[in-house]
């Protein structure tokens, strides 16, 4: 594991040229005022082709009308807990990156106020098991063919909570959920290097986003989002060596 507290990674110098025309696939681009908003603008600035994929398809379309005219965007909506409906849009994305994916960052996922383990329903551990972790697993079984074509990155979003020695009550079914997105990164890691991909997860504290300001306040430690964008850039340029790390951030 990695400890960046809250800082930016390293400067990627020759970022814009590695990643400009490549096809950077970003799952979860979620509403204004949220951390994929950001992720999304800084891959735009350096050149990128986005391929963007949201469970509702306007909001991908919002998020590709927002960087219109600084990259070519193709928006999809998908439920990427669906391996038949994530199998038909790996057909359609390899339609537009016959060379491959360059890097998946996958942030597609959710959180639910928690409770107690006696007290957790069934159907919210369902829920954020499926948000968080069973997406990830079935993206990366979709796309990974076109990821290895690139020589590409995987870059996925644990939590702190998921992290050893982290605070976990009222928090189980979030925590196992994103435990397993950091079991799944690992697997990758060590399964893929072969075919020269390289995967690794940040593991932030809470973003400064729209939605946890409203919730937690101002006064909250936070991480922001312009730092989260500056580390998944970072690690989806094929410079770096790092593989199979949990970057720790805040």
């Amino acid at each position: 594991m990695i400890t960046a507290g809250a800082f930016a990674p390293p400067p990627v110098a020759n970022a814009a040229e590695e990643l400009r025309g490549a096809v950077v696939l970003i799952t979860g681009t979620s509403r204004r005022g949220q951390a994929g908003e950001v992720v999304a603008s800084t891959f735009a600035k350096v050149g990128s082709t986005l391929v963007l994929v949201d469970h509702d398809l306007n909001t991908a379309r919002e998020r590709a009308s927002d960087l219109a005219g600084e990259a070519t965007i193709h928006p999809f909506g998908c439920d990427l807990s669906d391996p038949v409906a994530v199998g038909e849009l790996a057909e359609n994305v390899s339609k537009l990156a016959p060379g491959g994916v360059s890097a998946m960052v996958h942030m597609a996922g959710g959180y639910v106020e928690g409770g107690p383990v006696a007290a957790t329903e069934p159907s919210t551990w369902d829920k954020l098991i499926s948000s968080n972790l069973t997406t990830a697993f079935v993206a990366t079984r979709a796309f990974l063919p076109l990821v290895r074509r690139a020589r590409g990155a995987m870059v996925y979003f644990a939590s702190t909570t998921a992290l050893p020695g982290a605070g976990v009550a009222k928090m189980a079914a979030y925590t196992a959920a994103k435990g397993g997105v950091v079991t799944l990164m690992r697997a990758v890691a060590a399964e893929e290097k072969s075919h020269g991909v390289r995967a690794n997860a940040l593991a932030p504290l809470a973003i400064r986003t729209a939605e946890n300001l409203a919730s937690m306040g101002s006064e909250h430690q936070y991480v922001e989002r312009e730092t989260i964008a500056a580390w998944v850039l970072w690690l989806s340029t094929r410079a770096s060596a790092i593989n199979g790390q949990v970057i720790r951030l805040g």
